[in-house]
């Protein structure tokens, strides 16, 4: 995914103000050998952007003055209440240098499942995304996980899944953590109907 940015000379918050106000969006880019460089984006083309997956899980294509640079999207920072992105970080990818990012994983196949198709059972996604160890050549912008083979009573982990190539998953202590779990439907109780009350005897008499 490409984007534009273009050079910011001036630093500071009245700076960063005036460029928001020009609709403007004030950044930077961080490099580990290079000095850290100074951008700035115009605001609808980010605002934009940021609603699209690819642009948080995949390395981007940064044009800056006729040049095209590798980066990712590190951070960003909303307004508290406005539609207004108020700065963003950008960081260089080296092409020999392992990274660490968290990839979406896009499910399929679950209502095909025996669990939801012959059980009924609910089909719950734990995990939405997965850290990845990966060289920058090697990460994926998403990871496929099919769940056609859910079962009633089996839970999908993170072991059931093929990871790409070159991609070792960082669970950061848990050995096996649970991506999709599978609820068995609630069996609904019905009430037995109470017993019709016996008529008082006596009820209805008259008046001597």
């Amino acid at each position: 995914m490409k984007f534009v940015a273009f050079e910011r000379s001036k630093q500071g918050t009245g700076a960063s103000r005036r460029l928001r106000n020009a609709g403007r969006t004030p950044g930077i880019v961080y490099g580990s050998t290079s000095a850290p460089q100074l951008i700035e984006l115009d605001h609808n083309a980010l605002w934009h952007a940021l609603k699209k997956e690819a642009f948080h899980a995949s390395i981007l294509e940064m044009e800056f003055n006729g040049q095209s640079s590798k980066v990712l999207l590190r951070d960003y920072q909303m307004h508290p209440y406005k539609q207004l992105v108020q700065h963003i970080d950008f960081q260089r990818v080296d092409a020999n240098t392992t990274l660490h990012m968290k990839v979406p994983l896009h499910f399929s196949g679950e209502e095909e499942s025996e669990a939801v198709k012959t059980d009924k059972c609910l089909i719950n996604h734990v995990v939405t995304d997965i850290e990845v160890a990966c060289l920058p050549a090697n990460l994926p912008e998403f990871i496929a996980v099919d769940l056609k083979g859910l079962t009633k009573g089996n839970s999908l982990h993170l072991n059931d899944i093929t990871l790409p190539t070159g991609c070792k998953a960082v669970t950061h202590g848990k050995k096996n953590p649970v991506l999709v779990s599978v609820v068995a439907p609630v069996e609904e109780v019905v009430a037995a109907p109470a017993a019709p009350a016996e008529e008082t005897k006596g009820k209805g008499k008259g008046k001597k």
